[in-house]
């Protein structure tokens, strides 16, 4: 009894420790993340490193999540006579929730994983390390941009996500099955309001930017430097965005929808 009740004191401990130690990290590159500004073609670099890549995997599958809300949603709104609603549920259900969180997994999968990859293997070639050498932070030189870019990227990918997905939603409603053209676009100009479905689908594509940006720098930073550790940390960068995504989705979605 008295091993397992020292197991747990000791697992907690270290999961407020470690829980410590991501925070500062955290405040830490908040407060050099200013000092990148000075140097904008480093953070435009990482931009497009960052978001380009990432467009076309964002497109597509933001074309076939409107194609299949467009199909399943008329389903079930033709059982209640309401199929004219179908623009509605499709810019709703993009802008409130599918738009940010699966942009923001897949931006975790794709840039989130490049980012811990490379940071890792700069790590392991010391080129952090020499950095260091030569008086140059490698937190505002490297990390700091990349946060920028994460951080300009997502709401945009979300954006051109849940575009997407409402034209998709459109070919497959109006264009496939029949729905009334004007019905669509008009239900979903009337309904959809700018501050209360728009501005919190970016600032959720915001936060999840954030987190996964940094989860995924921190990750690399912190990894082992073995071609070992580098694979585990992009392992890691995959599953705690993801949660981290689904979780903050949870409470944003709580605070900005309790009415």
């Amino acid at each position: 009894m008295t091993n397992f009740l020292a197991f747990i004191g000791a697992f907690v401990l270290d999961t407020f420790a470690r829980i410590g130690f991501v925070t500062r990290s955290f405040f830490g590159l908040a407060a050099k993340a200013p000092g990148a500004l000075r140097r904008p073609a480093l953070i435009s670099e990482q931009i497009h490193f960052i978001g380009n890549y990432s467009l076309l995997i964002i497109t597509v599958s933001g074309l076939f999540v409107g194609m299949v809300l467009g199909l399943q949603g008329y389903y079930t709104l033709s059982q209640f006579g309401a199929s004219e609603k179908l623009g509605q549920l499709v810019a709703l259900s993009l802008l409130r929730e599918l738009g940010p969180v699966v942009t923001a997994l897949l931006f975790a999968g794709r840039a989130g994983t490049s980012l811990t990859a490379e940071i890792g293997l700069m790590k392991a070639g010391e080129q952090l390390t020499a950095m260091e050498m030569m008086a140059v932070n490698p937190i505002q030189r490297v990390l700091a941009p990349r946060f920028w870019a994460g951080l300009v990227a997502m709401p945009v990918l979300a954006a051109v996500f849940s575009a997407i997905g409402v034209i998709g939603g459109y070919l497959v409603g109006v264009k496939l099955i029949g729905v009334d053209e004007g019905a669509f676009w008009s239900q979903m100009q009337a309904n959809i309001d700018v501050r209360r479905d728009i501005m919190n689908g970016v600032i959720k594509s915001f936060v999840f930017g954030m987190a996964v940006t940094f989860t995924a720098l921190f990750q690399g930073y912190e990894a082992q430097p073995t071609p070992e550790g580098v694979s585990r940390a992009t392992t890691r960068t995959v599953v705690i965005a993801s949660l981290m995504v689904l979780g903050l989705d949870f409470v944003m979605t709580a605070l900005m929808f309790n009415k």
